[in-house]
């Protein structure tokens, strides 16, 4: 019947009583295959991580800069990873630098969401910020 129709007879389930087969121009179905992988892998988004850093005791334009900075990767739709890294002594300031995370969370609320509130690992305090969906 494949023959006199002039297509493939292809076997589905080969493991089924009795196998089944259909009949059907496999070339065309590998192609469409192939073009619905495609559309898929397009409509994928990959996630990439930002860091910004900050010192306890950074200065109003240098929080400016760097906000303008966050801002930015949000709209792009990258995840912000702001961090404050104490050095030595500046570890007694871990106030400073939790104050400074959650006012950073609080300039860019209309731009993302805040995913990990600020904590500290080590010499470091750290806080996500994912992007809001777009509508």
């Amino acid at each position: 019947m494949a023959d006199e129709q002039e297509f493939d007879l292809v076997e589905i389930s080969p493991n089924a009583e009795p196998p089944v087969c259909k009949i059907m121009d496999y070339k065309k179905f590998l192609y469409m295959q192939k073009k619905r992988e495609k559309e898929l892998k397009a409509k994928s988004t990959q996630i990439t991580v930002k860091e910004i850093r900050f010192g306890p005791q950074t200065d109003e334009h240098d929080y400016e800069f760097k906000r303008k900075n966050a801002e930015k990767f949000l709209k792009e739709g990258s995840k912000l990873k702001a961090f404050v890294f104490f050095k030595g002594r500046s570890i007694i300031y871990k106030d400073q630098g939790q104050i400074l995370l959650l006012r950073l969370a609080t300039d860019l609320e209309e731009y993302g969401k805040v995913e990990a509130m600020p904590v500290l690992e080590g010499k470091r305090m750290i806080m996500f910020i994912a992007p809001k969906k777009k509508k």
